[in-house]
């Protein structure tokens, strides 16, 4: 078939009525106007936010359109039409570059998403997100209230153990630091704060959770683990300093349940969140190890992990010793008989 210009006119013409009937018209026409079981109408200052959103193009990433696929890792509830009643404009758009919003109220601390906002980098050290700094304090204080409402009913649950937990938190640093960390280990189950690290601190492994630490924990903790990152200033209770954690040794070690427990699981009513669904186990256990070793100056990979394949044992399993422990004298080599 020969192209003309009619057919080339009209052929583009086509193109773009079906890509508005797919993008626009057809989702128009599936949104049932009325509420859906967690929604609940935008307070002023989520108002206030929400119109942030919009103006800063937030919506470009996080765009609030229903996408079945992002029942994924974590999902809790898929975003329905009903969420977003009487909200106008409703945020569509054909592509999710960041994390799905659609129920982050109450997934992170008010202080994690302050520092967030002023520089992404603070908090998640690879976020391709632009900085926020400049909407100013009050812009940003709206746009975290609009964040938190996000999951309607649901968020507000969350949100109310969040400020619990921030108020006991709170309390139990401003009696001492070392007041502060027995409140986090209680946070622990025992199981968790007797159990010894599931990985040996091999150079190996070290060398992959120093990996871990500067791609998720830098920004809070520092690039020496003493709780004084970029972030830091933005969080209240500061960020853990793992430099004085030797203060605080279970049974003469820090064991490594209560850091797999915490990175796995996060700190509710802190700005430490989970890092269940960023990482896996094996990435957790290798960062807890980095820290051990070159923060904490301690190590408890004591027990020969069951984990380990027997093809792993022996010289591969050789472990990092920071300050070596001297071996006991044996008969017959310099010590006494």
């Amino acid at each position: 078939m020969r192209s003309s210009e009619a057919i080339i006119v009209w052929g583009s013409l086509l193109v773009v009525v079906a890509a508005m009937f797919a993008t626009v018209y057809w989702p128009v026409i599936n949104i049932r106007d009325e509420p859906s079981d967690i929604w609940r109408p935008l307070q002023s200052q989520e108002e206030k936010g929400r119109l942030i959103y919009i103006a800063n193009g937030c919506t470009y990433c996080h765009s609030q359109y229903i996408r079945p696929q992002d029942w994924g890792i974590g999902a809790e509830r898929i975003s329905q039409s009903g969420d977003y009643y009487r909200q106008i404009p409703h945020l569509l758009g054909s592509q999710r570059t960041g994390p799905d919003l659609s129920q982050e109220g109450g997934e992170h601390s008010d202080d994690w998403h302050r520092a967030h906002f002023i520089n992404p980098r603070f908090t998640r050290p690879r976020s391709l997100m632009p900085a926020f700094a400049y909407i100013g304090e009050e812009g940003i204080e709206s746009l975290i209230a609009y964040i938190q409402s996000l999951g309607g009913k649901d968020a507000d649950q969350r949100m109310a153990v969040q400020n619990r937990f921030h108020e006991e938190a709170i309390a139990a640093w401003e009696r001492g630091p070392d007041e502060h960390i027995r409140w986090l280990h209680s946070r622990v189950p025992q199981p968790w704060r007797i159990m010894p690290s599931e990985t040996p601190a091999t150079r190996a492994s070290v060398a992959r959770g120093e990996k871990v630490y500067q791609d998720y924990c830098i920004g809070c903790h520092g690039p020496v683990g003493d709780g004084a990152g970029p972030a830091a200033p933005y969080i209240y209770p500061p960020p853990v300093n793992f430099t004085t954690l030797r203060r605080h040794l279970i049974d003469g070690q820090y064991i490594g349940g209560i850091l797999y427990y915490q990175i796995m699981n996060g700190i509710t009513g802190t700005a430490m969140p989970y890092h269940k669904k960023d990482l896996e186990s094996a990435k957790i256990w290798d960062v807890g190890n980095y820290i051990m070793v070159n923060f904490i100056n301690v190590r408890d990979d004591r027990i020969p992990s069951a984990g380990i394949p027997v093809s792993y044992e022996g010289r591969h399993a050789k472990p990092v010793t920071k300050n070596p422990q001297p071996e006991p004298i044996q008969p017959g080599k310099g010590g006494v008989r």
